[in-house]
């Protein structure tokens, strides 16, 4: 179905770009605009910045740009009909359609599919739970006994999975979805092979059979993958299964109740980092809910930059199992190596999160959290140093252990500190340790560089091989912080990713009316002019250009009055200018957000590249009445200027021509008469220099 103009301007003016984007990243007010560290790709400065006034977002690090539409587009992931349904619930506006074509429907995107189908499965499963016979005497009483009352099982949406082999795919299929985007989204187990002797052979069948399910959701609330826990004791199949990686399920990007928990985060700012979904959803229920666990793997350094978008500060929650803890220690270096500040709290032997949270209550809960939080560097070291005890060996080997997590927090500031700290706890000279910093850091350089260099030596011997012929890049190993816990995977996920054909599950979205993402347009020479005329078009065509000279005359009218029969050379501004112009033979003025919300992702992209500004006036100067002249003071100016500069380029490829042409001919009349055409430019030439205040010699 395709979504109707009206509503996607609805839709548009709704969505503010501040309330959008804060679903996502924790937002700061400095000047003018809000900014957040990027969340598109790592960072630890920030340099993504939004404008409420234009409805824009821009990061200056990686380049990408948009407005709340291509915002949700990026981060999710999704075509731009989905998009638009996405920003439609979130703002309550109904969604009027019309039918697509049947060559729109192929057009569908797999991911959008699969999210569908992802969301019905959701809806399947907690359907099973509350009005199923066998979901409300097998799965139902489960989490009752795990204490979850009915609005914490809604709030999760928990369900649960029949017995039957295939009870789900048989009613999907019968809801007109598709096998194949059964199998994509990792709902439905394909056989290796279908051929057999018996036409009437299994061919299919659920991946989360006779189990309790968990959905996992993404950030915007999306159901993207399953959990799910048989309750049967059967030492045959695996207590725990997972989704396996799909087009919209990385297990490595993803956080279990990220969104239940992402405003109570940004709220509190703090993170609560648990092992197990049962922790999760049992805190959340006691009011504690700014806490996450992973999905089904170890913490990643993905996981933790979707943490630090909206707070810097996590605390781990681990059980009293001291094996286990020593094991995640390892890798707690991943945080500090981000730049985030992370504590750690243990809770009594044989309890975790879940269990002592029943049993002492919520606020009590809390106060053992602020009374036994340490700090990574005081944990670990006061840990290690009770097994090291007055062996010399193993205190220096915890040192140089000590020294290696410090040197890789970027902060040179928090460094210093724990530096400190660690030299009283250890008994040792702090300078020592920084200089045995030092070493390590100079290690990891040349380590890099070595990487570096076979990475481009793979490369290049790839390039030399027949075509077909790959090199495989080594495979890192496995990170050391675990804290799954929980997760385990049957031999069933070896069917995961059969390959199939991808056919729409059900057509409800538009057509994608998009181009692959430009980079920012490099121009010189004659470019630059175009480029500075499309900025002035874009930013101030609707304004008067000379309101006590021209009143009434806008600036693009002006502009295309007196560039009228010029062409650009740059692609994406000769693309913009023929915009401009249609617009205006049909009576329109158009402003910036017409180009801002343009549905190409080229003349979005360079739209917005040239409405935003890196830097602000400050808001000192303007309290203490310093004025600073803006462009639209001196609109006329800029715009007289521009038009020279574009004539004086263009009178100059000209000539550049006309010369060309000279040489070029031997017939004395064509010499003369070129001759002449190029003296009446260079005449063209002194004039504008003239006006412009430049020598031409």
């Amino acid at each position: 179905m395709r979504i109707d103009e009206q509503t996607i301007e609805r839709i548009r003016q709704s969505a503010d770009i501040a309330d959008v984007i804060g679903d996502y990243v924790s937002l700061k007010k400095k000047g003018a605009n809000l900014w957040a560290c990027c969340p598109f790709h790592g960072e630890k400065s920030p340099s993504f910045s939004v404008s409420p006034a234009k409805g824009i977002y821009k990061c200056f690090g990686c380049g990408k740009a948009g407005d709340s539409i291509r915002f949700i587009m990026d981060i999710e992931g999704l075509g731009y009909g989905e998009a638009l349904r996405h920003l439609a619930k979130k703002y309550g506006i109904e969604i009027q359609e019309s039918v697509l074509t049947d060559e729109q429907m192929l057009a569908q995107n797999e991911r959008e599919s699969l999210l569908i189908v992802l969301n019905y499965a959701k809806n399947y499963f907690q359907n099973n739970l509350f009005k199923h016979e066998e979901g409300q005497s097998i799965g139902y009483p489960y989490f009752k006994e795990r204490g979850f009352s009915d609005k914490t099982i809604n709030t999760f949406e928990l369900g649960y999975s029949l017995e039957g082999w295939d009870a789900f795919t048989k009613e999907a299929l019968k809801n007109g979805y598709s096998l194949d985007i059964l199998a994509k989204a990792g709902l439905t187990i394909l056989k290796e092979n279908e051929q057999t002797a018996n036409p009437n052979a299994q061919k299919s069948f659920d991946r989360f059979r006779n189990r309790v399910t968990f959905p996992i959701h993404n950030v915007a609330g999306k159901v993207i993958a399953f959990g799910a826990r048989i309750l049967k004791a059967d030492k045959s199949q695996a207590k725990y299964l997972n989704s396996p990686e799909t087009e919209v399920y990385h297990k490595s990007n993803v956080l279990y109740g990220i969104f239940q928990a992402k405003n109570a985060i940004r709220t509190q700012d703090v993170c609560y980092l648990v092992e197990g979904y049962t922790d999760v959803i049992s805190l959340h229920q006691a009011g504690i809910e700014n806490v996450v666990a992973s999905s089904g793997t170890s913490l990643t350094t993905e996981q933790i930059r979707l943490i630090g978008r909206f707070t810097q500060n996590i605390t781990v929650l681990y059980d009293g199992d001291s094996a286990g803890i020593k094991a995640s220690l390892r890798g707690m270096d991943m945080i500090l190596e981000e730049g985030l500040n992370v504590k750690l709290v243990v809770f009594p032997e044989g309890e975790d999160p879940d269990s002592y949270v029943q049993k002492i209550g919520s606020d009590a809960f809390v106060k053992h959290i602020e009374d036994h939080a340490a700090d990574f560097i005081t944990f670990k070291a006061e840990l290690s140093l009770k097994e090291a005890g007055s062996d010399p060996f193993k205190r220096a080997e915890l040192i140089k252990d000590m020294v290696g997590s410090i040197s890789k927090i970027p902060d040179s500031i928090k460094r210093s500190v724990f530096f400190q700290k660690t030299a009283n706890l250890m008994q040792i000279d702090e300078q020592l340790l920084i200089s045995e910093s030092n070493k390590v850091s100079i290690e990891r350089a040349k380590q890099k560089d070595k990487d570096r260099e076979r990475e481009q030596n793979r490369q290049r011997l790839q390039n030399d091989l027949p075509k077909g012929v790959t090199v495989s890049k080594p495979t890192p190993p496995p990170p050391a912080f675990d804290l799954d816990g929980m997760m385990s995977f049957s031999e069933e996920e070896e069917f995961s990713g059969f390959p199939v054909d991808f056919v729409p599950a059900q057509p409800v979205n538009n057509p994608v009316i998009d181009s692959p993402e430009a980079p920012r347009t490099v121009v010189s020479g004659m470019g630059i002019q175009e480029l500075e005329c499309i900025r002035l078009l874009i930013n101030h065509g609707t304004k008067e250009v000379d309101p006590g000279v021209a009143p009434g005359v806008t600036l693009m009218q002006y502009i295309l009055s007196e560039i009228d029969g010029m062409n650009f050379e740059t692609p994406i501004y000769q693309e913009i200018l023929t915009i401009f112009r249609e617009q205006f033979l049909q009576g329109n003025i158009l402003n910036a957000q017409h180009f801002i919300g343009h549905r190409l992702a080229n003349i979005q992209m360079e739209a917005i590249n040239l409405s935003t500004e890196r830097y602000s006036i400050s808001e000192a100067w303007v309290k203490h009445d310093i004025h600073v002249p803006t462009e639209e003071d001196k609109l006329a100016d800029l715009a007289f200027q521009n038009i020279l500069r574009l004539k004086k380029a263009y009178n100059e490829q000209q000539m550049k021509g006309l010369m060309k042409q000279m040489s070029q001919t031997k017939d004395l009349t064509e010499q003369t008469r070129l001759l002449e055409m190029f003296m009446e430019a260079k005449e063209i030439e002194k004039q504008i220099a003239k006006e412009l205040g430049s020598v031409v010699k």
